[in-house]
């Protein structure tokens, strides 16, 4: 069989498919942007501490559950009208978010602005690996991964700026204009595929209840599991029955009908399945070490969110000036060898953060970072053309919901993983410190008589000097947390490279033939 003629590349569809590259950098930037400066959006409205982490986790639980949701809506709709109501919704619930004056309404809209935002996301890896021909994807693919990748690890950087000189309404605000021109651009220019309407008729509403209680539950329970002893608490545990229940009918009503919400039928290309996987643990090292940064520098370091955003900066700018880099490297190199470079400078990284202190700022953690940005690239860029660069045109939508979907799927368990190791190994550290600095330590001894000598010539009362001890050693054991997980994800990505080097070479013209 000949193979398809490749697609016909007209500047409105290269003008069109940047903007929606645009509308996805908003979606994504937003998964993050709030994350450095919850604490001034708790205080401007005046929300308790248990309730202001559901401005970022309503927004995770709807996006999670639109993304392979739009595979379906963008086939039934076409990727242009499909685009433009996502676009015209997210900045219209991006104004609300602004305008809330209570923690309730903050949460409605964010979740409107995840579950719309979600659509923009699957749709432009599906444009990028559908519209341009196989020989423009050295081009194509840099840009869309440099922009999965640069939003969320710049988002903390653009939240900072915007809640320290303007406000935390301006963390919203600032989607206004430029979604409204998303959202023109995209339905004066996408004109790359036609509607089916008649696949409304047929539309699994069972199935889109299910699949909401399965990622939603799933979300939620990731969440909120490690603050909570997991199934000791009621949500969690009732949230976890909806989970399996609803992954139990999801995944039945995806292989009995003809015409499910989740297609899971690009699993059967063997590249999409291993790049599926790949990215999901793109997604532990992405988001873990988005989460990690600022955590480490807010806790430890006790910077504001201006200062952190300042600091974490650096690797999102590796990753914009290594994007070029990547493009050349996947015309001239074997995905393998780019995939092993990117994994063990990813693993090199992190392996460099093994030896973190409490005293470690922006110079000790520039090189780390950089390398980090540039492992990114290298990595995502093979990890994109293995996934999605074999896909017949036909499954390329739903194919890349399910790809999109296991990179976030990816950082949620990973945040839920590292935060369940960093409390039980904070307070194993913790018991084993305290074990060690006893009465019978001298060290121990003067330490404490210099404390105590403080606080008397300073007319305080000397018996804090202990509790000042306990503060030390709790933030040395949290210290030591970060080091084991930093080992984990080091050891997790070596690991990875080592998969990549015994993977089958895929075949020359194998993105050629997908067309």
């Amino acid at each position: 069989m000949s193979a398809a003629p490749e697609p016909e590349l007209t500047p409105r569809r290269v003008v069109g498919f940047l903007v929606m590259v645009f509308g996805m950098f908003m979606a994504i930037l937003d998964i993050q942007i709030v994350s450095a400066s919850l604490p001034e959006i708790q205080a401007g409205l005046a929300a308790g501490p248990d309730e202001i982490s559901w401005v970022q986790t309503s927004y995770l639980i709807a996006e999670v559950i639109m993304i392979p949701l739009s595979g379906f809506l963008g086939r039934m709709m076409s990727t242009r009208l499909m685009f433009t109501a996502a676009a015209a919704g997210f900045t219209f619930a991006s104004f609300m978010c602004a305008m809330s004056s209570s923690i309730g309404e903050m949460i409605l809209w964010r979740a409107v602005q995840g579950f719309l935002g979600g659509g923009m996301i699957p749709s432009v890896f599906a444009a990028a690996f559908t519209i341009f021909p196989a020989s423009k994807r050295s081009l194509v693919s840099p840009m869309v991964g440099l922009v999965a990748t640069l939003a969320p690890t710049v988002g903390p950087t653009v939240g900072g700026y915007l809640s320290f000189h303007l406000s935390w309404h301006w963390l919203f605000l600032v989607n206004v204009l430029p979604g409204i021109g998303v959202t023109l651009g995209a339905f004066l220019l996408i004109d790359f595929d036609k509607p089916e309407w008649t696949l409304f008729d047929r539309f699994d509403w069972w199935g889109l209840l299910a699949l909401a209680g399965f990622l939603g539950g799933m979300e939620y329970v990731l969440e909120e599991g490690p603050s909570n002893d997991w199934l000791q608490d009621e949500a969690v545990a009732v949230l976890a029955v909806v989970m399996v229940v609803g992954g139990v009918v999801t995944f039945w009503r995806a292989l009995t009908r003809k015409d499910p919400i989740v297609d899971l039928s690009a699993y059967t290309d063997v590249n999409f399945s291993i790049g599926s996987a790949f990215s999901f643990v793109m997604g532990i090292g992405l988001y873990g070490l988005t989460y990690l940064y600022p955590l480490y520098l807010a806790s430890i370091r006790g910077l504001d969110s201006l200062q952190i955003g300042e600091t974490v900066f650096v690797s999102g700018l590796a990753m914009f000036c290594s994007a070029p880099l990547a493009g050349i490297l996947s015309r001239r190199l074997d995905l393998r060898v780019m995939l092993l470079i990117g994994f063990l400078g990813f693993a090199s990284s992190t392996w460099m953060l093994t030896g973190l202190t409490a005293d470690w700022s922006f110079d000790e953690l520039l090189l780390p970072q950089i390398l980090r940005g540039l492992s990114l690239m290298l990595c995502m860029v093979p990890i994109n053309n293995l996934a999605l660069g074999t896909l017949p045109p036909e499954k390329m939508k739903g194919g890349s919901g399910l790809y999109n979907l296991m990179r976030n799927l990816g950082g949620a368990v990973g945040l839920a993983v590292i935060n369940t190791i960093m409390s039980d190994r904070a307070d194993l550290h913790y018991e084993r410190l305290r074990e060690s600095v006893g009465w019978s330590n001298p060290e121990a001894l003067r330490q404490m008589q210099m404390l105590e000598g403080n606080l008397t010539s300073h007319g305080l009362n000397p018996d804090g000097a202990l509790a000042q001890m306990a503060g030390r050693l709790h933030g040395q054991a949290t210290v030591m947390s970060f080091i084991d997980i930093f080992l984990l994800i080091a050891v997790l990505f070596s690991g990875l490279a080592l998969v990549a080097l015994v993977m089958k070479k895929p075949p020359e013209d194998a993105s050629v033939s997908a067309h």
